[in-house]
């Protein structure tokens, strides 16, 4: 089994940051792809960002310019840095993970989420 636990959520002002932190335990050997989805009422989640093993990374639109998603292999912990945010972006945000497991199965993982407000 993995677990995925995210920290780093808040209030924020209208310009501000955030740095959110995602890790990963369990029974892991490798973690192809990381990345964070978000969910405001009544819509559905959508992408904020992924990176893959080898550092590629993906972003839509939307964010693309305020934020940033790296990654530390060796903690198996995923990073979102949010600058310039905006009261749209006020969500909570999910971790993602497609892992493999020691026993060489392959799974797709969420943390619980947390909230990330934009409001002065």
């Amino acid at each position: 089994q993995v677990q995925l636990v995210e920290s780093g959520g808040g209030l924020v002002q209208p310009g501000g940051s955030l740095r959110l932190s995602c890790a990963a335990s369990g029974s892991i050997f490798n973690i192809y792809v990381m990345g964070w989805y978000r969910q405001a009422p009544g819509k559905q989640r959508e992408l904020v960002a992924v990176i893959t093993s080898g550092g590629n990374t993906n972003y839509p639109d939307s964010v693309k310019g305020r934020f940033t998603i790296s990654r530390d292999n060796a903690k198996n912990t995923v990073y979102l840095q949010m600058n310039s945010l905006k009261p749209e972006d006020t969500a909570v945000y999910y971790c993602n993970a497609v892992v493999t497991s020691v026993n060489s199965e392959r799974g797709d993982y969420w943390g619980q989420g947390t909230q990330v407000t934009v409001s002065s």
